[in-house]
C-alpha cells in the first residue's frame, strides 16, 4: 500500500478550512491529521502529530504564514510547506520563497491542481501555480526616474540605503526626524516602493550607493 502523505490543513476561515478537508479527504494518497487556524497553532499540532507537509494561509491573526514558514525551517526542517493565498505580488510571493517555501498556490487553482501541488511539493520538488508563476517571471515595471526626487529626498534615500534610521539621518543631514519621516514617505509614495529591500535595490541601480 503506498504510503500516505500526512498534510496539516491551515486557515483562519472556517468554511475554507472545511472545503479544503473535504476535498483533500477524497484522495486516497492524502491523510487530513490535523487542521488549524494560525501559525502559532500550526507549530504546535505540527510537533504533535508530525506532519510530511503543511497546507497553510498567509494571511492569518496571532502568526502569519510567513512567519510561522521561518519557524518552520528551524524549529521541524523536515515538514514541506506549501502556501496557499489570494495575494500574486511578486514581492509577496519571493518573501515567502526567501522564508523557506517549497511552493506557492493561489486560490483559484483548481482542486486537481492543488492536489498535484500537494504531491510534487512532497516528493520533493516546488511547485508555482501558473498565476504565482507569472507573477515571478513577469517583467519588472519600469521603476520611476531618480529626477523626480528632490536633491533633499535623494540624499534621504541615500542614507535609507546603507541602513540609518530616522534618528540617525536626521542628525547626519541636520533636520528633525519628522522632517525625515515626511522625506520617506513621499519618496516611497513617488517611486512606488513599500518595502526598505526596494529601496536599496533602487538606491544601488541607480548608483546612489556604491
Amino acid at each position: 500500500m503506498t504510503k500516505k502523505i500526512r498534510v496539516l490543513l491551515v486557515d483562519d476561515h472556517m468554511l475554507v478550512l472545511d472545503g479544503l478537508q473535504a476535498r483533500l479527504e477524497l484522495e486516497e494518497n492524502i491523510d487530513i491529521i490535523a487542521t488549524a487556524s494560525n501559525g502559532a497553532d500550526a507549530l504546535q499540532k505540527a510537533a504533535q502529530t508530525q506532519p510530511d507537509l503543511v497546507l497553510m494561509d498567509v494571511s492569518m491573526p496571532v502568526l502569519n504564514g510567513l512567519e510561522a514558514t521561518k519557524r518552520f525551517k528551524v524549529e521541524q526542517p523536515q515538514v514541506k510547506v506549501l502556501m496557499l493565498s489570494m495575494h500574486n505580488d511578486k514581492e509577496y510571493i519571493l518573501s515567502l520563497i526567501q522564508s523557506g517555501a517549497n511552493g506557492y498556490v493561489l486560490k483559484d487553482v483548481s482542486s486537481e491542481e492543488l492536489v498535484q501541488a500537494i504531491s510534487t511539493v512532497y516528493q520533493g520538488g516546488t511547485y508555482f501555480s501558473s498565476g504565482a508563476s507569472q507573477a515571478l517571471f513577469s517583467p519588472a515595471r519600469s521603476p520611476k526616474q531618480c529626477d523626480e526626487l528632490t536633491k533633499r529626498e535623494v540624499a534621504v534615500l541615500k542614507e535609507l540605503a546603507v541602513g540609518l534610521s530616522n534618528k540617525e539621518i536626521a542628525s547626519a543631514l541636520t533636520i528633525s526626524v519628522r522632517t525625515v519621516e515626511t522625506h520617506r514617505q513621499n519618496i516611497k509614495n513617488k517611486l512606488d516602493i513599500h518595502s526598505s529591500a526596494g529601496l536599496v535595490k533602487y538606491a544601488i541601480d541607480h548608483d546612489l550607493i556604491k
